[in-house]
């Protein structure tokens, strides 16, 4: 098999992974939309994160790979313990608590919050990487487009059980330590030197934000 032939093969595979992601988060936003089933789905939350890391991995181009893991995982852990210090202390981001929907939890903070700090880093380092602008402005683009998905993600956590602030609305200092942080991170992986591609990246980013954009505008329709 020549490299023409492996190519257009991992580009069929990635497209069949990046429909079943579609599917998967439709028929997510479906189920949570429907009163009966809404308990059910609330609780794949979890999963659905899961989910999205491995296809991640899983299309992670290969190179570095030592490297690229011990950063992430790093990451993983720092931004737990940043998560675990917001919600025992209330100082960063502001006062709030954790729910059930995003699982199992250590001092309060549930584990997989590390998974979508890491998710969220990876596949926006991918869209900026691909625009041709100073790496300043990629890590201030790739901040600035986590704290956008931040936004539209904070006004439907509630809903979702995930977490839930004191405060009536979200404090503006939540926003500003997320781009605070996620500059940090940023900048950190883009000091490693680590080149990351990933075919699926993009699509995973999309996908999420669409369903969290849905469920906001159906949450204030509905009530």
């Amino acid at each position: 098999m020549n490299i023409s032939n492996i190519a257009g093969t991992i580009r069929k595979r990635a497209l069949m992974v990046k429909l079943f992601f579609i599917i998967f988060f439709t028929v997510g936003l479906c189920g949570i939309m429907v009163p009966s089933t809404r308990s059910v789905f609330l609780h794949l939350t979890p999963l659905a994160l899961l989910l999205s890391i491995t296809g991640l991995a899983i299309f992670h181009t290969p190179g570095q790979n030592r490297r690229t893991l011990i950063v992430f995982v790093s990451i993983f852990f720092a931004s737990w313990l940043v998560e675990a210090a917001g919600v025992n202390g209330g100082f960063i981001f502001g006062s709030y608590t954790y729910g059930q929907g995003l699982g199992i939890k250590i001092f309060g903070t549930p584990l997989i919050i590390g998974i979508n700090w890491v998710l969220l880093l990876y596949c926006t380092f991918v869209i900026t990487d691909r625009i041709r602008i100073p790496v300043i402005l990629k890590i201030v683009t790739s901040s600035l487009l986590m704290v956008i998905y931040d936004i539209i993600m904070e006004q439907t956590a509630p809903w979702l059980d995930m977490w839930r602030f004191d405060e009536v609305n979200v404090p503006v200092r939540n926003y500003i330590s997320w781009f605070i942080i996620a500059f940090f991170f940023h900048a950190t992986i883009r000091l490693s030197g680590i080149k990351i591609k990933n075919e699926l990246a993009v699509t995973i980013f999309s996908v999420q934000l669409i369903f969290f954009i849905v469920l906001t505008a159906f949450f204030k329709i509905t009530g």
